[in-house]
């Protein structure tokens, strides 16, 4: 990002004032950023999340192709359903083939629990499957169901995983976190509510979904959580302001 777009976007009209709100209504104003990546990662009273499953339940009445269909019916559970998506697809690829077969796939969407139909699926798997082998690519299909996002906010994503991953193993560990973050700050650790692998723990979950919980976050995980947050966010430069201000970028 150019240092004049960088500009622009620390001068976005809804950065806080002084008073700790933003302009015209408050309806995106960042909230109390000192702690929110502890808790859950941007929006953890939920502003940005619930106004993603109203918009993701509203256009879902009038959708028609069946990627738009999956994916909003992944958004409609919230900024974790297309990480969800993807674990449960990632579990069906056994033999790490990276290939879905039209029956591990038709397993994957049932075992969402998502209503597609299973002529949508059929429609679905047809789509993927260009040279009618009876397999799909599970990488290119998740590609395509997961929100597209511009560069400039897969960048900064990408950044603040990079400052997590303080391994550099392309995993988010409760390790990695506390090599980077100082827990005396946190106001739970301070008064002893919390212990501090409570709190390291209780950002990784924010991750984990449908039952899966490894105390790992992987590149994508963390890329497909950002892209459900991203759809409710017009603004490119809110989202930059937004994710600087989490991870202390």
């Amino acid at each position: 990002m150019s240092s004049a777009s960088m500009a622009a976007c620390f001068n976005y009209e809804n950065t806080p004032s002084k008073g700790g709100k933003g302009e015209k209504g408050d309806r995106h104003a960042p909230l109390d950023m000192d702690n929110v990546a502890w808790h859950r990662p941007q929006s953890a009273t939920s502003r940005v999340e619930e106004e993603l499953i109203q918009k993701s339940t509203r256009a879902l009445a009038s959708a028609t192709d069946p990627i738009d269909k999956l994916r909003l019916l992944c958004l409609s559970r919230g900024a974790s359903g297309i990480l969800g998506l993807g674990r449960i697809f990632r579990r069906m690829d056994d033999d790490g083939s990276k290939q879905l077969t039209k029956e591990e796939f038709f397993n994957g969407i049932r075992e969402t629990g998502l209503e597609l139909s299973h002529k949508d699926a059929e429609e679905l798997f047809e789509k993927f499957d260009i040279d009618n082998s009876g397999s799909i690519s599970l990488d290119e299909f998740l590609s395509h169901i997961r929100p597209p996002m511009a560069d400039s906010r897969r960048a900064i994503v990408e950044q603040a995983f990079r400052k997590l991953d303080k391994t550099g193993d392309g995993a988010i560990t409760v390790e990695d976190i506390r090599g980077v973050y100082s827990l005396t700050a946190h106001p739970r650790y301070m008064s002893g509510e919390e212990t501090g692998d409570l709190i390291l723990n209780k950002f990784l979950a924010n991750f984990e979904s449908e039952g899966v919980v490894d105390g790992k976050v992987t590149l994508e995980e963390f890329m497909n959580y950002y892209s459900g947050i991203s759809v409710s966010i017009d603004n490119d430069c809110y989202f930059d302001l937004m994710m600087r201000q989490a991870y202390k970028l």
